[in-house]
């Protein structure tokens, strides 16, 4: 029986190209559908709210004026409202990538 590269089945290497141009074309599109997604995190009982999109961008910040006072407060609310989002957004993105990649053993994070 002949022996293909790497001692992959002859058509092996091709079948392997072909499933790899068939994920980087879902993982752009992936990638495309994120960029519409947005995750709402707030912080101090929603006295500060953010909208960060899938591309970890910042849609909008809300605050509300009873926080206003306390300079160093405002700036804790804003910091976490906005580390949480960003944290929620890496998750979606992360169990999105998951779901396309299941079962391949790939490194966390490699893509």
């Amino acid at each position: 029986m002949a022996k293909g590269f790497g001692g992959m089945p002859p058509g092996g290497m091709n079948n392997l190209m072909k499933q790899a141009q068939k994920m980087q074309k879902q993982m752009a599109q992936m990638q495309e559908e994120l960029k519409s997604k947005t995750i709402e995190s707030s912080s101090g009982g929603g006295a500060v709210k953010v909208v960060i999109n899938g591309e970890h961008m910042i849609e909008s910040l809300t605050i509300d004026e009873t926080v206003l006072d306390d300079v160093e407060m405002l700036q804790d609310l804003v910091m976490t409202a906005i580390n949480e989002g960003m944290r929620q957004m890496d998750e979606m993105v992360n169990n999105q990538m998951s779901k396309l990649t299941g079962g391949m053993g790939l490194p966390p994070g490699l893509f």
